[in-house]
């Protein structure tokens, strides 16, 4: 039976989600400050984090980067006021999978719910360490290295580059990125991809502009070849 951990400070809120969530089949936590709410996500090990934005004694943004961090890749949905889109960018910038702006239907976060829970459970990490060129890769810790020196990556960049190792060898197109590290598997912003693909490109290799090991390839998308 699948654990979610809700972190919500509004009893109704709180409530609600527990009671939809029990009905769906999933065992559930309810933390009703950050501070509890990051407690219990180290302590219940959770397959799902349901974290509302705005939460006493520490923030939702603030849980995220923390549990992110850790290096702990549970899926979190960030729950967010109408009208909070700074939180919604900074949210998925500290790697949470998925947001839900209030108010919403039970039906629609259910629905992100599997959808994240199903890429989690598809893109599992094959290695928790790999090596290629002089570059040194730790997913487990989100620790990256590059002649014995640290690079700076950010938890986005560390998944792009994981799915990239783990297709090592085959072409994956933009649309697949999109859909296995952002979640907008319906939302066609593919320059996103060759955004992140140019900064990660400056940091892993040698001379980005002629790169050996994400290669572009035309009209297709990228390949991994290390």
């Amino acid at each position: 039976m699948p654990r979610v951990l809700v972190v919500e400070d509004d009893d109704s809120m709180a409530i609600a989600l527990r009671d939809g969530f029990e009905y769906e089949g999933f065992t559930v936590d309810v933390a009703r400050d950050g501070e509890t709410g990051l407690g219990m996500a180290e302590t219940r090990s959770p397959d799902l984090i349901i974290l509302d934005v705005m939460l006493p004694r520490m923030s939702g943004l603030d849980v995220c980067r923390k549990i992110r961090g850790d290096g702990r890749s549970v899926p979190i949905i960030m729950l967010t006021a109408r009208g909070q889109e700074i939180d919604k960018v900074l949210g998925l910038k500290l790697g949470a999978d998925d947001y839900v702006t209030k108010p919403f239907s039970f039906l629609e976060l259910m629905a992100r719910a599997e959808a994240v829970m199903r890429r989690q459970g598809g893109h599992s990490p094959q290695v928790e360490r790999y090596e290629f060129g002089d570059v040194t890769v730790n997913f487990r810790k989100f620790e990256a290295a590059k002649k014995g020196r640290t690079i700076d990556l950010s938890h986005r960049e560390f998944k792009l580059l994981q799915f990239l190792i783990e297709h090592r060898g085959e072409v994956v197109a933009r649309e697949q990125l999109l859909d296995a590290v952002w979640g907008y598997d319906n939302i066609p912003f593919t320059r996103t991809v060759d955004m992140h693909v140019a900064k990660l490109r400056k940091k892993i290799e040698d001379r980005p502009n002629d790169p050996r090991f994400i290669v572009t390839v035309h009209r297709a998308g990228y390949k991994f070849c290390g």
